[in-house]
């Protein structure tokens, strides 16, 4: 059997996604499979990957994702190499693709959140795109072998949402990164971190809430003294730029810290000396951030909203991500309880241990197996 993988977006800087794709081809080759793989990649990551096992080979698909060409040319390249069956690891499969395949749809977050705000488009542009996002999307779950996801509430959801019986749905939980060794944090960067601070991680799109989190962050700061920073660590974009300007007074005073993209070895340092993790986002379909800083020992607070309680269990703080006063009063225990942070920390390391992408590859697999 000849599997193709659509790895086009391996890489740390498609940030969970990339992380997905990433840590799922790498643990699939650790099976010793007895299929061929062809992994297709993009010129900007093609040397991100290196495959070890002679069954698995990578073929230069240089298509941008979302496109005309993603439609057309990458379909061509695809038929090209006589795939049994394809996995796409997100929605954006081809719309006449018509061989089999499954698809891994993380969320459905462009269904709840159809907001202009997480877009630069003009309206009517963004109509057409979101239009076609919805037909591509719909198109895949319905053509699909089989699909996998990556939280029983995003099963839940895609079976309401899409009409998909749950039985044609796998859910295969993805897993943070293991802690590295401890590194110094290298002084070639620009950002300065001189205080205890809480740690996030992630993109800045309007549906991970660090607005409130920025309100209830000067809220917090004036409660206790300045005596804290707030790090955000994500790929410098239209979103983060929104945010710099509309709290330019925190960022400019040095109590919020915006990094930009970090490599790893940068990050797994912020990682290791974050007092806390906060992650305050609205809608998840999984959500690594806030797993990998309990694999760091890192107490977590977070957002009870969709699946964060299922996947972080009883080892997070937990805060309305609509309440301000809310997040503020965690942020504070957070700091300050001694005994809860110690907790959070035995807690965090424990869940964070149940989740391997060794087991997510093998249980792909299994999905792969039964869908030919």
């Amino acid at each position: 059997m000849r599997i193709g993988f659509d790895a086009r977006m391996l890489g740390p800087k498609q940030g969970g996604l990339g992380r997905y794709v990433e840590q799922l081809v790498l643990n699939l080759e650790k099976l010793n499979p007895d299929a061929d793989f062809v992994i297709f990649l993009r010129r900007e990551n093609w040397s991100d990957y290196t495959p070890k096992s002679p069954r698995f080979t990578k073929i230069l698909a240089d298509i941008p994702w979302y496109g005309l060409r993603e439609q057309f040319q990458f379909r061509k390249i695809i038929s090209q190499n006589n795939i049994d069956l394809m996995h796409f690891p997100h929605w954006n499969v081809p719309f006449f693709y018509n061989r089999p395949f499954v698809v891994t749809i993380h969320d459905l977050l462009l269904l709840h959140f159809p907001t202009r705000r997480a877009s630069r488009l003009g309206p009517v542009l963004y109509f057409v795109k979101n239009f076609f996002f919805r037909l591509i999307l719909r198109h895949a779950a319905k053509n699909a072998k089989h699909i996998i996801t990556v939280s029983n509430f995003s099963k839940k959801d895609l079976s309401k949402t899409l009409r998909v019986p749950e039985e044609k749905i796998t859910v295969t939980y993805p897993a943070p990164c293991p802690p590295s060794l401890a590194v110094n944090l290298s002084a070639g960067h620009n950002f300065k971190i001189t205080r205890p601070y809480a740690l996030y991680v992630g993109v800045a799109y309007p549906h991970k809430n660090l607005d409130r989190l920025l309100t209830a962050w000067q809220i917090f700061c004036d409660k206790t003294g300045n005596q804290y920073q707030l790090v955000l660590v994500g790929k410098k974009n239209y979103f983060y730029d929104r945010l710099l300007k509309k709290f330019g007074e925190l960022f400019a005073m040095g109590l919020v810290v915006f990094t930009d993209f970090i490599n790893d070895e940068t990050l797994n340092s912020l990682y290791r000396s974050a007092s806390i993790f906060v992650f305050p986002s609205l809608y998840e379909g999984f959500g690594i951030p806030p797993l990998e800083a309990m694999a760091y020992g890192v107490p977590v607070i977070a957002s009870s909203a969709t699946c964060m309680p299922e996947v972080l269990e009883g080892a997070a703080l937990y805060f309305n991500p609509l309440q301000i006063e809310e997040m503020v009063e965690a942020l504070i225990s957070g700091f300050d309880d001694k005994k809860l942070r110690a907790e959070l920390s035995m807690l965090g390391k424990k869940i964070a241990a149940k989740y391997s992408w060794y087991s997510c590859a093998k249980k792909t697999s299994e999905v792969y197996r039964n869908s030919v």
